[in-house]
Protein backbone atom coordinates (compact mmCIF):
# COMPACT_ATOMS: atom_id res chain seq x y z
CA UNK A 1 0.00 0.00 0.00
CA UNK A 2 2.86 2.35 0.81
CA UNK A 3 4.46 1.63 -2.55
CA UNK A 4 1.14 2.23 -4.28
CA UNK A 5 0.72 5.63 -2.60
CA UNK A 6 4.31 6.54 -3.41
CA UNK A 7 3.88 5.55 -7.06
CA UNK A 8 0.59 7.44 -7.21
CA UNK A 9 2.21 10.58 -5.79
CA UNK A 10 5.05 10.27 -8.30
CA UNK A 11 2.61 9.76 -11.17
CA UNK A 12 0.60 12.82 -10.16
CA UNK A 13 3.76 14.89 -9.88
CA UNK A 14 5.06 13.88 -13.31
CA UNK A 15 1.66 14.69 -14.83
CA UNK A 16 0.74 17.58 -12.55
CA UNK A 17 -0.16 19.92 -15.43
CA UNK A 18 -2.58 17.52 -17.10
CA UNK A 19 -6.33 17.76 -16.57
CA UNK A 20 -8.61 20.78 -16.30
CA UNK A 21 -6.69 23.78 -14.92
CA UNK A 22 -8.59 26.15 -12.61
CA UNK A 23 -11.33 23.56 -12.12
CA UNK A 24 -12.78 25.37 -9.11
CA UNK A 25 -13.06 28.58 -11.14
CA UNK A 26 -15.34 26.87 -13.65
CA UNK A 27 -17.39 25.21 -10.91
CA UNK A 28 -17.82 28.46 -8.97
CA UNK A 29 -18.71 30.45 -12.10
CA UNK A 30 -21.21 27.80 -13.20
CA UNK A 31 -22.76 27.74 -9.74
CA UNK A 32 -23.01 31.54 -9.70
CA UNK A 33 -24.76 31.57 -13.08
CA UNK A 34 -27.32 28.95 -11.98
CA UNK A 35 -27.92 30.75 -8.68
CA UNK A 36 -28.26 34.26 -10.14
CA UNK A 37 -30.58 33.17 -12.95
CA UNK A 38 -32.79 31.33 -10.49
CA UNK A 39 -32.92 34.26 -8.06
CA UNK A 40 -33.44 37.03 -10.61
CA UNK A 41 -36.04 35.31 -12.77
CA UNK A 42 -37.77 33.30 -10.05
CA UNK A 43 -37.64 30.40 -12.50
CA UNK A 44 -35.74 27.36 -11.25
CA UNK A 45 -35.72 25.63 -14.65
CA UNK A 46 -31.91 25.60 -14.92
CA UNK A 47 -31.53 24.34 -11.35
CA UNK A 48 -34.14 21.65 -12.00
CA UNK A 49 -32.27 20.61 -15.13
CA UNK A 50 -28.92 20.08 -13.37
CA UNK A 51 -29.55 18.75 -9.86
CA UNK A 52 -29.16 15.05 -8.95
CA UNK A 53 -32.35 13.07 -9.51
CA UNK A 54 -32.05 9.28 -9.38
CA UNK A 55 -35.24 8.52 -11.31
CA UNK A 56 -34.40 10.91 -14.13
CA UNK A 57 -30.83 9.61 -14.34
CA UNK A 58 -32.10 6.05 -14.72
CA UNK A 59 -34.34 7.32 -17.52
CA UNK A 60 -31.30 8.58 -19.43
CA UNK A 61 -30.42 12.05 -18.08
CA UNK A 62 -26.81 11.03 -17.42
CA UNK A 63 -25.48 14.58 -17.26
CA UNK A 64 -26.97 14.98 -13.78
CA UNK A 65 -24.20 12.72 -12.44
CA UNK A 66 -21.68 15.50 -13.12
CA UNK A 67 -23.71 18.72 -13.05
CA UNK A 68 -25.08 18.56 -9.50
CA UNK A 69 -21.96 20.34 -8.07
CA UNK A 70 -23.32 23.45 -9.83
CA UNK A 71 -26.54 23.41 -7.76
CA UNK A 72 -25.19 24.82 -4.49
CA UNK A 73 -27.95 27.01 -3.06
CA UNK A 74 -28.74 29.06 0.04
CA UNK A 75 -31.49 31.61 0.54
CA UNK A 76 -28.95 34.24 1.67
CA UNK A 77 -27.18 35.91 -1.26
CA UNK A 78 -24.25 37.22 0.85
CA UNK A 79 -23.66 33.82 2.43
CA UNK A 80 -23.67 32.17 -0.99
CA UNK A 81 -21.19 34.70 -2.40
CA UNK A 82 -18.81 34.29 0.55
CA UNK A 83 -19.03 30.49 0.38
CA UNK A 84 -18.27 30.39 -3.33
CA UNK A 85 -15.31 32.74 -2.91
CA UNK A 86 -13.93 30.60 -0.08
CA UNK A 87 -14.30 27.38 -2.08
CA UNK A 88 -12.56 28.98 -5.05
CA UNK A 89 -9.65 30.20 -2.89
CA UNK A 90 -9.33 26.82 -1.19
CA UNK A 91 -9.42 24.96 -4.51
CA UNK A 92 -6.77 27.21 -6.04
CA UNK A 93 -4.48 26.76 -3.03
CA UNK A 94 -4.82 22.97 -3.16
CA UNK A 95 -4.25 22.87 -6.93
CA UNK A 96 -1.06 24.91 -6.56
CA UNK A 97 0.25 22.38 -4.02
CA UNK A 98 -1.00 19.15 -5.58
CA UNK A 99 -0.99 20.03 -9.24
CA UNK A 100 -3.89 20.04 -11.69
CA UNK A 101 -4.15 16.27 -12.17
CA UNK A 102 -4.29 15.27 -8.52
CA UNK A 103 -6.80 17.98 -7.65
CA UNK A 104 -9.02 16.94 -10.57
CA UNK A 105 -8.88 13.31 -9.46
CA UNK A 106 -9.68 14.29 -5.88
CA UNK A 107 -12.80 16.27 -6.78
CA UNK A 108 -13.96 13.74 -9.39
CA UNK A 109 -13.52 10.84 -6.96
CA UNK A 110 -15.74 12.53 -4.39
CA UNK A 111 -18.46 13.23 -6.96
CA UNK A 112 -18.40 9.70 -8.39
CA UNK A 113 -18.53 8.01 -4.98
CA UNK A 114 -21.59 10.07 -4.05
CA UNK A 115 -23.17 9.22 -7.41
CA UNK A 116 -22.70 5.49 -6.92
CA UNK A 117 -24.06 5.52 -3.39
CA UNK A 118 -27.15 7.55 -4.28
CA UNK A 119 -27.87 5.41 -7.34
CA UNK A 120 -27.80 2.27 -5.21
CA UNK A 121 -29.58 3.43 -2.06
CA UNK A 122 -31.54 6.44 -3.32
CA UNK A 123 -31.46 9.99 -2.05
CA UNK A 124 -30.04 13.17 -3.53
CA UNK A 125 -26.31 13.80 -3.93
CA UNK A 126 -25.44 16.98 -2.06
CA UNK A 127 -22.70 19.37 -3.12
CA UNK A 128 -22.50 20.62 0.49
CA UNK A 129 -20.71 17.52 1.70
CA UNK A 130 -18.52 17.47 -1.41
CA UNK A 131 -17.36 20.99 -0.62
CA UNK A 132 -16.83 19.91 2.99
CA UNK A 133 -14.25 17.37 1.82
CA UNK A 134 -12.55 20.25 0.00
CA UNK A 135 -12.35 22.30 3.19
CA UNK A 136 -11.10 19.36 5.29
CA UNK A 137 -8.34 18.75 2.76
CA UNK A 138 -7.27 22.37 2.96
CA UNK A 139 -7.30 22.24 6.78
CA UNK A 140 -5.12 19.11 6.66
CA UNK A 141 -2.58 20.75 4.36
CA UNK A 142 -2.68 24.11 6.18
CA UNK A 143 -3.91 23.41 9.75
CA UNK A 144 -2.61 26.74 11.07
CA UNK A 145 -4.31 28.88 8.42
CA UNK A 146 -6.74 31.43 9.90
CA UNK A 147 -10.37 32.09 9.05
CA UNK A 148 -12.25 35.10 10.40
CA UNK A 149 -15.40 34.11 12.26
CA UNK A 150 -18.00 36.87 11.78
CA UNK A 151 -15.17 38.69 9.90
CA UNK A 152 -13.61 39.53 13.28
CA UNK A 153 -12.52 36.51 15.33
CA UNK A 154 -9.50 34.61 13.90
CA UNK A 155 -9.96 30.84 14.15
CA UNK A 156 -7.43 28.28 12.94
CA UNK A 157 -8.47 25.90 10.18
CA UNK A 158 -7.92 22.76 12.27
CA UNK A 159 -10.56 23.95 14.77
CA UNK A 160 -13.20 24.29 12.05
CA UNK A 161 -12.16 20.91 10.63
CA UNK A 162 -12.59 19.14 13.98
CA UNK A 163 -15.96 20.83 14.45
CA UNK A 164 -17.12 19.65 11.02
CA UNK A 165 -15.96 16.10 11.72
CA UNK A 166 -17.91 16.10 15.00
CA UNK A 167 -21.05 17.21 13.13
CA UNK A 168 -20.52 14.40 10.61
CA UNK A 169 -20.13 11.87 13.44
CA UNK A 170 -23.31 13.08 15.13
CA UNK A 171 -25.22 12.89 11.86
CA UNK A 172 -23.91 9.35 11.35
CA UNK A 173 -25.60 8.11 14.53
CA UNK A 174 -28.73 10.27 14.52
CA UNK A 175 -29.98 10.22 10.91
CA UNK A 176 -31.80 7.19 9.46
CA UNK A 177 -30.15 4.86 6.96
CA UNK A 178 -29.12 5.47 4.18
CA UNK A 179 -29.09 9.25 4.71
CA UNK A 180 -26.71 8.98 7.67
CA UNK A 181 -23.95 7.73 5.38
CA UNK A 182 -24.16 10.54 2.83
CA UNK A 183 -21.58 12.64 4.65
CA UNK A 184 -19.24 9.68 5.15
CA UNK A 185 -19.41 8.62 1.50
CA UNK A 186 -18.84 12.17 0.27
CA UNK A 187 -15.74 12.39 2.50
CA UNK A 188 -14.37 9.07 1.24
CA UNK A 189 -12.13 10.89 -1.24
CA UNK A 190 -10.66 12.87 1.65
CA UNK A 191 -9.76 9.73 3.64
CA UNK A 192 -8.61 7.94 0.49
CA UNK A 193 -6.19 10.66 -0.63
CA UNK A 194 -4.79 11.53 2.81
CA UNK A 195 -4.73 8.21 4.68
CA UNK A 196 -3.03 8.64 8.04
CA UNK A 197 -2.35 12.28 7.26
CA UNK A 198 -5.94 13.11 8.26
CA UNK A 199 -4.51 13.25 11.79
CA UNK A 200 -2.76 16.48 10.81
CA UNK A 201 -5.97 18.34 11.65
CA UNK A 202 -5.32 17.44 15.30
CA UNK A 203 -2.65 19.63 16.97
CA UNK A 204 0.64 17.84 17.48
CA UNK A 205 0.55 18.42 21.26
CA UNK A 206 -2.85 16.70 21.45
CA UNK A 207 -1.63 13.71 19.44
CA UNK A 208 1.42 13.33 21.69
CA UNK A 209 -0.72 13.37 24.83
CA UNK A 210 -3.15 10.85 23.38
CA UNK A 211 -0.33 8.46 22.47
CA UNK A 212 1.09 8.79 25.96
CA UNK A 213 -2.34 8.19 27.47
CA UNK A 214 -3.01 4.99 25.54
CA UNK A 215 0.52 3.63 25.79
CA UNK A 216 0.91 4.60 29.43
CA UNK A 217 4.36 6.11 29.00
CA UNK A 218 6.05 8.82 26.96
CA UNK A 219 6.85 7.94 23.40
CA UNK A 220 10.56 7.57 22.95
CA UNK A 221 12.38 6.83 19.76
CA UNK A 222 15.66 5.03 19.79
CA UNK A 223 18.40 7.21 18.36
CA UNK A 224 19.72 6.06 15.06
CA UNK A 225 23.43 5.27 15.18
CA UNK A 226 25.34 6.28 12.09
CA UNK A 227 28.67 4.57 11.81
CA UNK A 228 31.50 6.64 10.43
CA UNK A 229 34.72 5.31 9.11
CA UNK A 230 37.59 7.22 7.53
CA UNK A 231 37.02 7.72 3.84
CA UNK A 232 33.27 7.08 4.02
CA UNK A 233 32.54 10.64 2.98
CA UNK A 234 34.70 10.26 -0.09
CA UNK A 235 32.97 6.99 -1.03
CA UNK A 236 29.56 8.57 -0.62
CA UNK A 237 30.49 11.52 -2.79
CA UNK A 238 31.57 9.16 -5.57
CA UNK A 239 28.21 7.34 -5.49
CA UNK A 240 26.00 10.42 -5.40
CA UNK A 241 26.95 13.93 -6.41
CA UNK A 242 24.07 15.52 -4.49
CA UNK A 243 23.37 16.36 -0.86
CA UNK A 244 19.56 16.24 -0.75
CA UNK A 245 17.15 14.06 -2.71
CA UNK A 246 13.33 14.11 -2.44
CA UNK A 247 11.95 10.72 -1.40
CA UNK A 248 8.75 11.24 -3.46
CA UNK A 249 9.76 12.81 -6.76
CA UNK A 250 13.50 12.06 -6.79
CA UNK A 251 14.62 15.63 -7.51
CA UNK A 252 17.92 16.69 -5.96
CA UNK A 253 19.64 19.90 -5.02
CA UNK A 254 21.88 19.37 -8.05
CA UNK A 255 19.16 18.78 -10.65
CA UNK A 256 16.93 21.51 -9.18
CA UNK A 257 19.08 23.99 -7.23
CA UNK A 258 16.14 26.40 -6.91
CA UNK A 259 14.25 24.02 -4.58
CA UNK A 260 14.44 23.88 -0.81
CA UNK A 261 14.75 20.51 0.94
CA UNK A 262 13.65 19.49 4.43
CA UNK A 263 13.69 16.36 6.57
CA UNK A 264 10.39 15.07 7.98
CA UNK A 265 10.36 14.60 11.76
CA UNK A 266 7.33 12.30 11.61
CA UNK A 267 8.89 9.73 9.27
CA UNK A 268 10.78 6.92 10.97
CA UNK A 269 14.30 7.51 9.74
CA UNK A 270 16.02 10.25 7.80
CA UNK A 271 13.81 10.99 4.81
CA UNK A 272 14.27 14.13 2.79
CA UNK A 273 11.53 15.93 0.84
CA UNK A 274 11.44 18.91 -1.47
CA UNK A 275 9.35 21.99 -0.77
CA UNK A 276 6.46 20.56 -2.82
CA UNK A 277 6.22 17.34 -0.80
CA UNK A 278 7.37 18.19 2.73
CA UNK A 279 3.72 18.87 3.68
CA UNK A 280 2.22 16.47 1.16
CA UNK A 281 3.47 12.90 1.52
CA UNK A 282 2.68 9.64 3.27
CA UNK A 283 4.70 9.34 6.47
CA UNK A 284 7.01 6.33 6.58
CA UNK A 285 6.71 4.38 9.81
Amino acid sequence: MKNFRKNFELFCYKNRDKGIPNLMLYIVLGTAVVYLMSMMTGNYFLYDLLYFDRERILRGQIWRLFTYPLTYYTSNFLLTAISLFCYYSIGRAMESIWGTLKFNLFYLTGAVMMDIYCLIFGGTASVTYLNLSLFLSYATLFPDAHFLLFFIIPIKAWFFALFDLIIVAIDLFTSPFPYNLFSVISLANYFLFFGKDVLNVIPLSWRTKLRQLFRGKPVKQKPKIIEFTPGSQERTSTKANYTHRCTVCGRTDVSNPELEFRYCSRCKGYYCYCQDHINNHSHIQ
